[in-house]
């Protein structure tokens, strides 16, 4: 729920779970088929957990921060792990890139560039993400809520 400042956004665990229900149902009706989630650590790992337990495939985890200063509330210099952790040999085919939130757009627009230039084996990669917001340079192929007003 979005305070009467506009500036910062408040959500219950319901109604955070009813987002990524929301999200599943979206990608679920755009009929793309995909063969692995990767999911952006920190932020993306309870949507991807469970949007990988919906869809029933296999879930890969990448850890990229960019947001430490101000209680994590300024982004600062992106880091992105050098490697991905997953249980499969390759991360390979089609793949659903899944973070929370898209702000400014900066980390999945890099870590999309990263994925087509080291991992050839993905053939085809979209995204979704909980929340976007109005500001970001980035638009996912899939989001639950989006964010106009940039609330934090």
């Amino acid at each position: 729920m979005l305070t009467e400042d506009g500036k910062h956004l408040y959500v219950s665990h319901e109604e955070y779970h009813g987002l990524i229900e929301r999200l599943a149902v979206t990608v679920h009706r755009s009929g793309w088929k995909f063969d692995a989630l990767l999911c952006l650590a920190r932020g993306g790992l309870r949507p991807g957990d469970v949007l990988s337990r919906i869809f029933d495939k296999p879930l890969a985890i990448l850890a990229a921060h960019s947001y430490r200063e101000n209680a994590g509330t300024v982004q600062g210099e992106l880091h992105i792990a050098q490697h991905i952790s997953h249980s499969e040999p390759v991360l390979a085919g089609s793949v659903l890139l899944v973070d929370d939130l898209v702000d400014s757009g900066k980390t999945l627009q890099q870590v999309r560039q990263q994925l087509q230039t080291q991992y050839p084996a993905i053939k085809s990669l979209r995204t979704a993400v909980v929340w976007a917001k109005g500001c970001s340079v980035f638009q996912p192929d899939y989001v639950a809520e989006q964010l106009p007003s940039n609330p934090w």
